[in-house]
């Protein structure tokens, strides 16, 4: 388990998080999503111990991060801006892992060079970005780590290969119980992996939530009626937004599915449509709740 308390990161004058606190269970699927500068790879830094905060403390499985090796070797990492040791090829690489960890898998790891067309033997730096990319991921998981972090995991990434990448990470945490935390800019590219969801904006954490959780909580609602109406009508709905366009009126709704549609039964309508929303508008309508502009996404 990942139990980050009041995380503050600056540097020179700007905050990159910003007394962030999240507790991330064992054996799930993590997805952070938010626009650049929004703290997510300085989390991932902090959780790596690369950086260390000036305020607030982060601990796995109970034991500090910073400074601990015997933690650090539970952990693999593939950053945003990927290094390799100069003209090193995935070979020399993979003897590196097995230096810091102990379970670096080499069956595995010849497989998956196999798997994703890619030679060991070859230096890294003739690779293509995408290559880079996916020779980093084949590092990380051929290490057989508890906790995976991936920073933009699929940047690079053909649709193919990210498919691939996807069942890849899903598989360890499946199998051996793995925890991986995985950032991006875009929902599109978590929504179908992530059982959990965290939106960050300007180095703190505006929504956090499972994805199912997310997905019910709001709903849209169509409906309109025989005489003329207004949003004072719907008193005790919770309402995120209500537009109405001549007679039928769209509303965003948040709270038991169920029980709302019983109130808007009881008050007789002639058109009555309750609709899912993706988790993309889930987000949005959330951050524009908050007070925050719908561009914090790239979507």
């Amino acid at each position: 388990m990942i139990q980050a308390q009041n995380l503050t990161k600056r540097f020179d004058d700007f905050v990159a998080l910003d007394h962030l606190s999240c507790t991330i269970p064992q054996g799930c699927i993590y997805g952070m999503v938010g626009s650049n500068g929004a703290g997510k790879s300085t989390f991932l830094r902090i959780l790596t111990g690369v950086y260390r905060a000036e305020v607030g403390t982060v601990e796995i499985d109970g034991a500090p991060v910073y400074e601990n090796p015997a933690v650090k070797q539970t952990i693999a990492y593939v950053p945003d801006t990927l290094y390799f040791l100069p003209g090193a090829t995935m070979e020399r690489m993979a003897h590196l892992h097995r230096s810091i960890h102990p379970d670096f898998d080499f069956e595995r790891f010849y497989k998956l060079t196999k798997s994703f067309g890619l030679n060991p033997k070859k230096p890294i730096n003739t690779f293509s970005k995408g290559m880079k990319r996916q020779a980093a991921t084949i590092l990380a998981l051929s290490a057989k780590p508890q906790y995976i972090f991936f920073d933009e995991t699929f940047d690079g990434l053909d649709p193919v290969m990210r498919t691939v990448v996807k069942n890849l990470i899903c598989e360890d945490v499946l199998e051996r119980q793995a925890t991986a935390i995985i950032t991006s800019h875009s929902l599109r590219e978590l929504e179908d992996t992530c059982d959990q969801l965290a939106l960050l904006h300007k180095g703190g954490l505006v929504l956090e939530s499972d994805v199912q959780n997310l997905k019910t909580s709001l709903f849209k609602v169509q409906i309109a009626f025989a005489h003329d109406f207004s949003q004072d009508a719907f008193g005790g709905i919770q309402m995120l937004q209500f537009v109405k366009r001549g007679s039928v009126a769209n509303l965003i709704v948040r709270g038991d599915r169920d029980e709302t549609v019983a109130r808007l039964q009881a008050m007789a309508p002639i058109l009555l449509d309750v609709l899912p929303l993706s988790l993309e508008e889930v987000f949005t309508y959330e951050m524009e709740a908050l007070g925050y502009t719908s561009d914090v996404l790239e979507v």
